[in-house]
């Protein structure tokens, strides 16, 4: 079977052009967690309702704090985990359903935070990156090593590379290893968790480049994870702001960098750094720690750490409303 011939059979039973890549729709998952011999097991809601949609050649950039439930989000989307509620669908397919998950495994893949812990240290990379193959297609060992060879010069490895192991590499040439592996089967969506915050910054920008470039060959459809709001600014399409595992803003990135709503986002992107003083913005801080998601604050969520806060904050949870043409989860918007 030709390389073709085999990216057809991937997308058999897909969905139409303008049919989204993915959508979710109040996607929640919770975790039950012990409390102790005698005291009854606590819920966590890690996620607790996101909702967006993701289309071909996209970029969707998922930002907020430690703990707001983005890995959570990029467990559920590549089918690591199963959502405790709440609908998923790739290519139009419920990723739900048993008999599909492993046909839309393969067109869902992850990039990770750390390329020292993403790579087995055992294999070659050139096995790392056929192994995919090797599972997932009945493609030729001459086919598998045609792919594996031009995709490797796609993200900048040499022949000779492919022969060594991955303690050989530096940490930008390991993560064009992990970036290659998760192309190979040239899949339609890549959820990219923090991909570059283990870098330095002159890496950083290779990378960044590497994933536009590949997006741009391939047409693949990003969910781009960091905390780095400046890295979201360069690749993303859309934002979406997540807080304790809620969206409190979602909309295109130009517009919201330009007028950010929620007081939650507008205090992330004041505290993003800029080199020229005309982009600078005056500091919004925001006091104390994320609350515990054990026992969420009742109301908004944020009301507790928000400058703007009324006493309505404490008692009624805002949902999501389109304001200006994008969502917003703030009354006092």
């Amino acid at each position: 079977m030709s390389a073709a011939q085999d990216k057809a059979v991937a997308g058999a039973g897909g969905a139409a052009e303008d049919t989204p890549l993915l959508r979710a729709r109040d996607l929640a998952r919770h975790y039950a967690v012990s409390r102790g011999w005698f005291a009854a097991k606590a819920t966590v809601k890690a996620l607790d309702g996101v909702s967006f949609e993701l289309r071909a050649g996209r970029t969707l950039a998922v930002v907020g704090e430690s703990g707001c439930g983005k890995s959570t989000l990029a467990r559920a989307l590549t089918l690591i985990e199963t959502p405790t509620s709440g609908e998923l669908l790739i290519h139009g397919r419920d990723a739900s359903d048993a008999s599909a998950r492993k046909a839309l495994r393969r067109d869902v893949q992850m990039v990770f935070q750390n390329p020292y812990a993403a790579l087995n240290p055992r294999k070659t990379i050139a096995s790392t990156l056929a192994e995919p193959l090797v599972i997932n297609t009945r493609l030729s060992r001459a086919e598998r090593q045609e792919r594996v060879e031009a995709l490797a010069a796609k993200v900048g490895l040499r022949m000779e590379h492919l022969r060594r192991y991955p303690h050989m590499f530096s940490g930008g040439q390991r993560q064009r290893i992990a970036i290659a592996r998760a192309m190979v089967l040239q899949p339609g969506i890549v959820v990219a968790d923090e991909p570059t915050s283990a870098l330095d910054l002159s890496i950083q920008a290779q990378i960044l480049n590497l994933f536009m470039d590949l997006q741009e060959e391939f047409r693949t459809g990003y969910v781009f994870i960091s905390h780095n709001l400046a890295v979201v600014e360069h690749v993303a399409d859309e934002v979406l702001v997540m807080y304790l595992g809620r969206v409190v803003e979602r909309g295109e990135k130009r517009q919201l960098f330009a007028r950010p709503l929620h007081p939650y986002t507008q205090a992330l992107i004041s505290a993003t750094p800029a080199l020229r003083p005309a982009d600078r913005r005056a500091r919004i801080r925001i006091h104390g720690e994320l609350p515990s998601p054990l026992k969420p604050p009742s109301g908004c969520a944020f009301h507790q750490r928000c400058p703007m806060a009324i006493p309505r904050c404490a008692q009624v949870r805002p949902e999501l409303r389109e304001v200006d043409g994008r969502m917003v989860a703030c009354d006092l918007v």
